[in-house]
């Protein structure tokens, strides 16, 4: 895999610097990344399922589509980027819905969450992702604590519900 660069950001998310991905991951060091909630007419949320051969929480369900803001890179222009890279897809009109910063074992991020509506067929990139399904938001909420979704997800879909509640 090639190095990606990317931005160091502070808590407000301004640029402090640049360093590669795998130093931003190994010191944790904050940084921008976009997440898409991808929903179908009846409500019912797509998640893939992480290619086993990823370095982190490989074979488990996590958001629709997610990613690293490249260095020097709008979150628009990353949100659109991993759109196609993940699924294909290159029209789907996206919602601005909320930013939190995210830290886990590996990541310190600070996530920018969009939502769509699409109906349409999907293009999933096979190294990457080795399956994608829609889900009831109850059964996912049933099912939440359970190991089959990343934590990465677990805190995004627990964002989306404080959302719906405003």
């Amino acid at each position: 895999m090639e190095n990606e660069f990317l931005d160091i950001v502070d808590s407000k998310g301004n640029t402090t610097g640049t360093a590669s991905r795998e130093d931003v991951h190994r010191n944790r060091l904050l940084h921008k990344v976009v997440h898409l909630l991808v929903f179908n007419s009846s409500g019912e949320l797509l998640l893939q399922k992480r290619s086993r051969s990823k370095e982190i929480e490989p074979g488990k369900w996590d958001t629709s589509v997610g990613g690293h803001v490249h260095s020097g890179e709008t979150v628009r222009s990353a949100l659109f980027r991993e759109m196609q890279e993940e699924l294909g897809l290159t029209s789907c009109s996206t919602e601005f819905l909320y930013s939190y910063l995210y830290s886990g074992s590996v990541e310190k991020e600070m996530v920018h969450s969009f939502r769509c509506t699409f109906d349409g067929e999907f293009s999933f990139n096979k190294t990457e992702i080795d399956e994608i399904k829609f889900w009831r938001p109850d059964d996912i909420s049933e099912q939440l604590q359970s190991d089959v979704f990343s934590d990465h997800f677990r805190e995004e879909f627990n964002h989306y519900r404080e959302h719906l509640k405003r």
